[in-house]
C-alpha cells in the first residue's frame, strides 16, 4: 500500500461518517487529527495554525508561509490535497470554501476555539450564507483508535528509543546527582539517538518525590536506597512513546519490595485481562481491586491507563470513565502505582497494543525491580 493509498484510506473512514450524519462538509483545525489525516510528518507544532475542509469530493489545507513549504515537502505532488497560503484569516478562507462548494451542513470540532467559530459565523454571514454547524463531539479520535501498520511501527519506533535510553540512564545515575540533572542527561540521550522530540515533559521523581505522581524533577538530589520514578517517552515523526519504570539506587528496602510486587502483580494481571471488545473501566477497576486487597487503596487514585498515538493522551483508556470497548489495534497504557507519602513511589507502565491474542506491549524492559548498584 502506498503513502498516499493509506492515508485515502483515513480520508474514507471520515466521508463515511460524514454521510452518515448528512455533513455537506467539515472544518477541521485540529493538528493531530489534520497529522492524522495528511500524513504530513514532522510539521505540526503547538501552534494552531492550518485550517482543512474535507466534502465528499474535495480536500482543501490552509496555511501560511512558516510552514508551506514542509507541506508541500511531506504530501508529495501527487497529494489529493489542494494547498494554500492565501494572506487571509482561517475564518475568512474557510467561510470562502464553504460558499465555492455551496455546503449547507458544516461540521466543526468542539477542540475548535471560540475566537475562530465566532469568526467563522461572521464571515459566512458576511458572504450571505447561513450554513449548519453541528458539532463533532471526539468523532475523529474514535476514528483514530484503531492504529493501522503504519502508525503501529511509528509507535514501535518510539519505544524503541525509549527502551534504549532507560538502558543508558540506568548506568548514568549515581548517588548525588540531582533530578533535574538526571532528567536533563535523559532527554539529550533520546534526542542525540533517533528521537524527534520529546512524548511530554520528563518525570524524575526520588525519594518521596515519588509519592506524586505527576512530580517536576527539582535540585533534590538522589540518595542511597532511593525509588526513582522515571516516566518518560520519544516523540518519533509525530508518534509518542509511554513507559514508566521504578529502580532503586542500592538495595531496596523490605518495604519497597513489598509494594513493589503489588505493583507489579496489578499490572500483569490486568495486562492479562485485556481482550478486544473489553470495557476499559472494568481494567481500571480491577487494578483497584488488587492494589486495594493488598491493602494499598487509599494510595492508588489515578487511571490505570490511556490511548496514546499522534496525541499522548487519546481515545480509548482503562480508567474509571471509559465505559466502552477497546477495540483491537488500539494502543494504550497499563500503568498501576502506589504513592506512600513522604515515604516513596512505584509505578510501573508499559504502552502496547490490544490485538485479537490479547495484550501486546511494545515496551521492553523487564518488569524486575531494576537495583543500580552504589
Amino acid at each position: 500500500m502506498t503513502s498516499n493509498e493509506l492515508f485515502a484510506g483515513r480520508v474514507e473512514r471520515l466521508r463515511q461518517l460524514m454521510g452518515e450524519r448528512g455533513y455537506d462538509a467539515v472544518v477541521l483545525r485540529n493538528n493531530p487529527d489534520l497529522r492524522w489525516l495528511t500524513g504530513a510528518r514532522s510539521v505540526f507544532d503547538d501552534e494552531v495554525a492550518h485550517t482543512a475542509l474535507v466534502t465528499a469530493d474535495g480536500l482543501w489545507l490552509h496555511t501560511d508561509s512558516r510552514y508551506y513549504n514542509s507541506f508541500v515537502e511531506r504530501m508529495g505532488e501527487d497529494t489529493p490535497w489542494q494547498l494554500d497560503m492565501d494572506v487571509v484569516s482561517p475564518a475568512a478562507w474557510a467561510a470562502r470554501r464553504i460558499l465555492a462548494t455551496r455546503s449547507r451542513v458544516v461540521a466543526v470540532e468542539d477542540t475548535c476555539d471560540l475566537a475562530f467559530y465566532d469568526a467563522l459565523c461572521h464571515e459566512c454571514g458576511q458572504a450571505s450564507i447561513a450554513p449548519a454547524f453541528p458539532r463533532l463531539h471526539g468523532d475523529i479520535c474514535d476514528l483514530r483508535m484503531v492504529k493501522d501498520d503504519d502508525e503501529l511501527e511509528l509507535l514501535r519506533e518510539a519505544q524503541r528509543i525509549t527502551d534504549r535510553s532507560f538502558e543508558y540512564i540506568c548506568g548514568y545515575i549515581k548517588p548525588g546527582m540531582t533530578e533535574q540533572q538526571i532528567r536533563a542527561e535523559l532527554e539529550n540521550w533520546m534526542l542525540s539517538n533517533g528521537a524527534d522530540g520529546l512524548s511530554f515533559d520528563t518525570i524524575i521523581a526520588s525519594g518521596p518525590n515519588g509519592a506524586n505522581p505527576h512530580a517536576r524533577p527539582g535540585a533534590r538530589q538522589v540518595q542511597e536506597g532511593d525509588l526513582i520514578v522515571m516516566d518518560y517517552g520519544a516523540l518519533y515523526q509525530d508518534y509518542h512513546a509511554d513507559m514508566t519504570r521504578t529502580v532503586c539506587l542500592g538495595e531496596p528496602s523490605d518495604e519497597q519490595r513489598q509494594v513493589y510486587d503489588v505493583v507489579r502483580r496489578a499490572h500483569e494481571e490486568c495486562a492479562a485481562a485485556v481482550r478486544p471488545g473489553v470495557i476499559g473501566s472494568d481494567i481500571h477497576n480491577l487494578s483497584v481491586k488488587i492494589i486495594s486487597d493488598a491493602g494499598y487503596g487509599a494510595y492508588y487514585g489515578h487511571g490505570l491507563g490511556h490511548g496514546v498515538g499522534i496525541e499522548i493522551h487519546e481515545h480509548p483508556g482503562f480508567g474509571r470513565g471509559w465505559n466502552k470497548p477497546v477495540p483491537a489495534g488500539s494502543v494504550v497504557t497499563i500503568e498501576p502505582g502506589i504513592y506512600l507519602p513522604g515515604k516513596f513511589g512505584i509505578r510501573l507502565e508499559d504502552c502496547g497494543v490490544v490485538t485479537e491474542n490479547g495484550y501486546e506491549p511494545f515496551t521492553g524492559p523487564s518488569h524486575d525491580l531494576r537495583v543500580i548498584e552504589v
